[in-house]
């Protein structure tokens, strides 16, 4: 080989060496920089994935507190009055009275169990554990969502209270008071609470999908077969005539129910946020439609409208919504509303006294109608633009309204066997209704030594 051709072999072979030593040297640093980047990426794509853990929300905090003092008024004063109002002046004070001692009742079965078995850890979709009985492990420090979780077990115990008080609006004027003390403990164990655990808490209703914002299916359609089954059991009043001792104050319970009411739905979001805003738009829309319905249909039906009619409609609109107010848009209110100002009043004022049967106030004409009705509607009107949680028929998913017809069933099934065999107990035990002198005499005195008014 030529000397020249020697020199430029050597000097190759010396680059190509100290290129291959460089790369040699290089390669650990790259691999452990890509390593990292590569780690961080998948990091970063961990992170997002997982939720952050939920941390307390002072604003979502102080709605909460606040819509659960309205619910809380719902009840007393807000129903009491309006039930009270409703009866004739010899009941009133018991019908107060009956209202008044659930929200007691209620309040001190909720925290020793009825929270737990409502939102425990779901067993077999029927029923919550009974981990958290007097609210073992429940602390300051608890957190449902962004609140905390104490301002939770309040905000539900108003409701549960609630439903109670909803039934007796059909037992009034000739159901001893013994019987209602018995009848709030045993059918907030054994109705309420695996309703409001299969819907609200994780149960079977919930796996299938069900809607319910504020309480369709566990209060309204509940409280209102609860009613009409002991309507039935009960039999008929002596005097079957409603007549109101005040309407002015059965305006000022409907008042205080709608005002109480923007606490039920817009709390029910258990946020401050654009979806409560929905849901107390919805309320209010839908209760002024259906007193306007109800009026219309009234002054149609019977020729003259009347400012009880106005009441009940609003009440009846205020129902409907309640399952609906989260999902529907203002079209689905408006729309929900009209139906509940007219198709509950042909079960009120037609249907009832067709059939013969004594809801004193309208608890299943009112509550249980409107409720399956709002139920029912929600799974047409649902809206994912509202709530992508739900889609109902008009949005292409049809299978929502199957699931909203069963719930609705399957709580009017379980409720009324449920009612009936309380009923058959504390007829049993201490009965259920006073006796006929008792009754003529009125159950304020007959029940409780006492009279609403004192006359000079």
């Amino acid at each position: 080989m030529p000397a020249y051709n020697l020199a430029k072999f050597v000097s190759r072979f010396s680059s190509t060496r100290s290129l291959v030593r460089s790369a040699l040297l290089l390669a650990p640093t790259a691999f452990m920089l890509g390593a990292g980047l590569c780690g961080t990426a998948m990091a970063e794509e961990v992170a997002a994935a997982t939720p952050p853990p939920p941390t307390l929300d002072t604003g979502d905090t102080a709605w909460i507190i606040v819509s659960t003092a309205l619910v809380m008024l719902m009840t007393i004063p807000g129903l009491a009055l309006f039930y009270g109002g409703l009866s004739k002046r010899k009941d009133m004070l018991n019908t107060i009275g009956m209202s008044f001692i659930a929200f007691c009742i209620v309040s001190l079965l909720w925290v020793i169990y009825g929270y737990t078995l409502s939102f425990g850890a779901d067993v077999g979709g029927f029923i919550g554990s009974a981990a958290k009985l007097f609210l073992d492990g429940v602390d300051t420090k608890s957190l449902q969502g962004t609140i905390p979780e104490l301002v939770f077990v309040m905000f539900q115990l108003t409701f549960a209270a609630i439903t109670v008080a909803l039934v007796s609006g059909a037992y009034i004027e000739r159901m001893k008071f013994a019987g209602w003390v018995l009848f709030c403990v045993l059918w907030f164990t054994f109705a309420y609470i695996p309703v409001a655990h299969w819907v609200w808490g994780g149960g079977f209703l919930a796996g299938m999908g069900a809607l319910d914002f504020a309480g369709g299916t566990v209060v309204h359609i509940n409280a209102g077969v609860a009613a009409l089954v002991g309507a039935l059991m009960l039999g008929k009043r002596k005097d079957m005539t409603l007549l109101p001792n005040s309407l002015p104050v059965v305006v000022t319970g409907t008042g205080l129910l709608w005002f109480g009411w923007f606490g039920f739905n817009a709390g029910s979001a258990l946020a401050a946020n654009g979806l409560a805003g929905m849901a107390f738009l919805n309320t209010n829309t839908a209760a002024a439609m259906a007193a306007i319905a109800w009026m219309t249909t009234e002054w149609i039906s019977a020729k003259k409208p009347t400012i009880l009619g106005m009441a009940s409609g609003a009440v009846a609109g205020l129902v409907a919504i309640t399952p609906a107010a989260g999902f529907v848009n203002v079209s689905g209110a408006i729309i929900i509303g009209i139906l509940a100002g007219v198709v509950p009043y042909f079960v009120v004022a037609k249907l009832k006294p067709r059939l013969g049967y004594d809801d004193t106030l309208d608890a299943f004409g009112i509550h249980g109608v409107a409720g399956t009705l709002g139920a029912i509607l929600t799974g047409v009107f649902a809206d994912p633009a509202v709530n992508e949680l739900g889609k109902g028929l008009l949005y292409g998913n049809p299978g929502q309204l199957t699931t909203q017809i069963i719930a609705s069933a399957v709580t009017f099934v379980y409720t009324g066997v449920v009612t009936a065999i309380i009923l058959m107990i504390i007829k049993a035990v201490v009965g259920i209704r006073v006796e006929v002198e008792e009754e003529i005499r009125g159950l304020d005195e007959s029940q409780h030594g006492e009279k609403a008014y004192h006359f000079v």
